[in-house]
């Protein structure tokens, strides 16, 4: 579904990727894993093109990405929520989840996201983004993009500074979105909650790609993982 090829991507002067290369088949959940500033993130702005300079090869359903501007990129079937949420905070919940236009058919309606997102149903038409807890606000974020049609997800630490009653909610989701035939890049530094969604964990460092663990293998690759992320 995602073929990335020798990707390198720039801020100004400073070179952030060299040469990522990695695939993620149609229905998988995939971790990009890897110590702060190895690229992770980068990785998944250069995919919806929010990276000013790129080079290389990202193509999407055989359809090639790079030099493509943001905008054709999501109407491709491409949605990404990132590390920032971007919530809008004088919008309503139910306001929020209908802001972004759908683009193909398949998306899930605001009856089954507030199936999915319950804390969410409860707030749906009073809370505006400024009320909802950190959790809630993370919840909104990927609900919003369900909406939309786009088939692969890509979220950016969906976890970070989430209490883990919150964590295991969300995770529950990404299980359910993945049988609903969802495909999703993750980017994630808690290896153990990558573990409970992922079906295959790419590892970065220095902005390339430098392994690839099968989720089934991920046990007896403890050691080399430490090693990878150093903890």
């Amino acid at each position: 579904m995602l073929e990335i090829k020798d990707l390198n991507a720039w801020y100004g002067e400073s070179h952030v990727l060299h040469g990522a290369a990695f695939e993620v088949r149609e229905g998988e959940v995939v971790t990009l894993l890897g110590r702060n500033g190895a690229g992770k993130s980068t990785t998944l702005k250069s995919i919806m093109g929010l990276v000013p300079r790129r080079q290389g090869s990202i193509r999407f359903r055989g359809a090639e990405l790079i030099g493509a501007p943001p905008e054709r990129i999501a109407r491709a079937g491409i949605a990404f929520c990132p590390e920032e949420r971007g919530i809008f905070g004088s919008l309503s919940v139910t306001e929020n989840l209908l802001l972004p236009p759908v683009i193909a058919p398949g998306g899930l309606d605001l009856a089954t996201i507030y199936a999915l997102f319950p804390n969410l149903k409860e707030r749906a038409g009073t809370a505006h983004g400024t009320k909802l807890s950190g959790g809630e606000q993370q919840m909104l974020a990927i609900a919003r993009i369900l909406r939309t049609g786009a088939k692969m997800l890509l979220l950016d630490e969906p976890t970070e500074g989430l209490a883990p009653v919150i964590v295991q909610q969300i995770g529950r989701t990404i299980r359910e979105i993945k049988a609903r035939g969802f495909t999703v890049l993750l980017v994630e530094q808690n290896f153990r909650f990558a573990a409970t969604v992922a079906d295959r964990h790419y590892v970065m460092e220095h902005g390339r790609v430098i392994d690839m663990i099968p989720n089934h293998l991920l046990s007896s690759s403890m050691d080399k993982l430490h090693d990878y992320l150093g903890v």
